[in-house]
């Protein structure tokens, strides 16, 4: 493991930016952008238009190690490259920590949750990773219903993943989100913190994790966690909020940066020149650094 980079997640000020769409989620994400579906043809073209949009993003001077302290990759953009260096590298020497997204998608909802997928070849994803000069990982389940057992089950499957990771000497980001639409989001926030304390206090001294959880609807609900030994950051996801409410919501917040994906690149189009591009991530970024930084 990177010391410094350790260092770096655990005690700096900013903010991780998710650039982790995957192949459900792409076209969405290009759609956003600017890119309608009937301007690509198949997988390799639209996974090189997301690439570029990326690229545009990671190499903008408005993405820089002042603000911005991690940022989460797509298996195929870990793969690729900027300017002649593979993607986490390339963010490396802008001093910006890169994580991967290892998990292959979500399972049906069953008790009111919805587990990953199998990830059958997290042993080798993980060698590559290391290999890659990757810090951390990133996988995610949903929670819709305070429903004990389901929230027990998203846990201890994130936890058992999590320990593999560990032992690979990465940095497991753990996400159960919890929809923001849930008609007892708060019930649901409760019973998912308990669940994960269960499992860091089983922890040993040399396993750490990062975590990363839906806004609460209680600020400062999640402080336990924030505060626990064995977790180097808690990270929030925007989850469907505009970047408006979700800074707002994020600065009630004690301790928890932001690590949005749709609210950073929100408001991005193919179709700005550079300075209008610039510009506008500007705005996402100092926004988002703010709501992460300086709380209510």
């Amino acid at each position: 493991m990177n010391n410094k980079q350790f260092e770096k997640m655990k005690n700096g000020n900013g903010f991780i930016a998710a650039l982790d769409q995957s192949g459900g989620s792409t076209p969405k994400a290009l759609a956003a952008y600017g890119v309608p579906e009937d301007s690509y043809s198949g997988e390799d073209e639209m996974f090189d238009l997301v690439h570029q949009m990326r690229t545009r993003i990671i190499t903008s001077p408005s993405f820089n190690a002042d603000h911005i302290l991690g940022a989460i990759l797509f298996e195929q953009t870990m793969d690729r490259e900027i300017e002649g260096q593979f993607t986490a590298d390339y963010l490396a020497s802008k001093g910006v920590v890169p994580f991967l997204k290892v998990d292959k998608g979500l399972a049906e909802k069953e008790n009111g949750v919805q587990l990953m997928k199998p990830i059958d070849d997290l042993d080798e994803t993980l060698r590559r990773a290391n290999e890659r000069n990757i810090f951390g990982t990133k996988m995610r389940s949903v929670i819709h219903e305070p429903n004990p057992s389901g929230i027990k089950e998203v846990v201890q499957q994130q936890f058992d993943i999590g320990k593999r990771i560990i032992a690979s000497d990465l940095v497991p980001i753990i996400e159960p989100e919890v929809d923001i639409h849930s008609s007892d989001k708060e019930k649901c926030e409760e019973l998912l913190r308990d669940e994960i304390l269960k499992h860091l206090n089983e922890l040993s001294e040399e396993e750490n994790v990062m975590l990363k959880l839906t806004i609460p609807t209680q600020p400062n609900a999640y402080k336990k966690l924030v505060d626990h030994p064995r977790v180097v950051r808690v990270v929030a996801l925007s989850g469907g909020y505009s970047r408006e409410e979700a800074n707002e919501k994020l600065k009630e917040n004690d301790g928890v940066i932001a690590s949005f994906s749709r609210a950073l690149a929100a408001d991005l189009n193919a179709n700005q020149s550079e300075d209008e591009f610039d510009a506008e991530l500007k705005k996402a970024v100092d926004s988002i650094y703010d709501a992460s930084v300086n709380k209510k």
